[in-house]
């Protein structure tokens, strides 16, 4: 039996990929936020470490953002009920802060934000500060006005 060039040939089935096409959007839950922030010299302080000032203002900017996702409103804070510095953040960290609205008044609520590394562990990471908030929604006036029920939750 002979051999041809026919025999030879090879033949590439690329497979078929489907993907998976969704009506509706999934919804996003509008009570929590993950913000994360790079750690960079300017936050540090002079152990290399992120100054504590930074810390709180990183604290604060995550829980006025999930506030404000949460009501569509205009939100002020209007106090700090606990900060914890847990462990030192080293310039370079990747910072992911976990902020929720954990209470809703008639015009005020409070979040709570859970900073952890943003490592490959996930939830899991390593916890280093954590915060609770209290913060008003406001009117064009400045005044407290109430929360408006969210769209989505």
């Amino acid at each position: 039996m002979g051999w041809t060039q026919e025999e030879d040939r090879i033949s590439v089935v690329e497979p078929v990929v489907e993907l998976e096409v969704r009506s509706t959007p999934p919804k996003i839950r509008n009570d929590e936020l993950v913000l994360t922030e790079y750690i960079t010299p300017e936050l540090a302080n002079h152990y290399g470490t992120l100054f504590a000032p930074n810390a709180l203002a990183l604290l604060g900017k995550a829980a006025c953002f999930v506030a404000a996702r949460y009501t569509r409103q205009a939100v002020v804070m209007t106090g700090v009920n606990q900060v914890g510095l847990i462990r030192p953040v080293r310039v370079g960290a990747l910072l992911a802060l976990n902020a929720r609205v954990t209470r809703v008044g008639r015009s005020s609520m409070s979040v709570r934000v859970v900073a952890k590394l943003d490592e490959d562990n996930g939830p899991h990471g390593v916890e280093m500060l954590r915060g609770e908030f209290e913060l008003i929604v406001i009117d064009e006036a400045g005044l407290p006005t109430p929360v408006n029920p969210p769209s989505c939750a």
